[in-house]
């Protein structure tokens, strides 16, 4: 199972084991990590799950996701809705960065 490292707003560090097949914001949610707020229950609607992730290690941004991000506080190039990162195989050792933006 692959290991998701989170940076929270309040500067701490968890490592979560995510399922193949849930994304980055089920994995913060389903263990209580601050900072991601998910309003919208994963249906990439809302952008509270903003998140700062290193390009290519998920899908291409959609052009929903691309809309929703241009709403949100602190966007970088790297920035993605977690709700949108389905962790594979290949996201073992991921890190986000969760900004202090997200609706707190």
């Amino acid at each position: 199972m692959p290991t998701v490292t989170y940076e929270l707003p309040d500067g701490s560090v968890h490592e979560v084991d995510v399922p193949c097949g849930q994304s980055v914001m089920d994995g913060s949610v389903r263990n209580n990590l601050a900072g991601i707020v998910a309003e919208c229950g994963g249906s990439c609607s809302c952008a509270t799950c903003h998140v700062y992730v290193d390009a290519g290690l998920f899908d291409e941004v959609s052009d929903e996701e691309r809309e929703l991000l241009e709403f949100a506080e602190g966007v970088r190039p790297e920035s993605r809705l977690s709700c949108q990162l389905i962790v594979g195989e290949g996201c073992g050792g991921v890190r986000v960065r969760v900004p202090d933006t997200n609706g707190l």
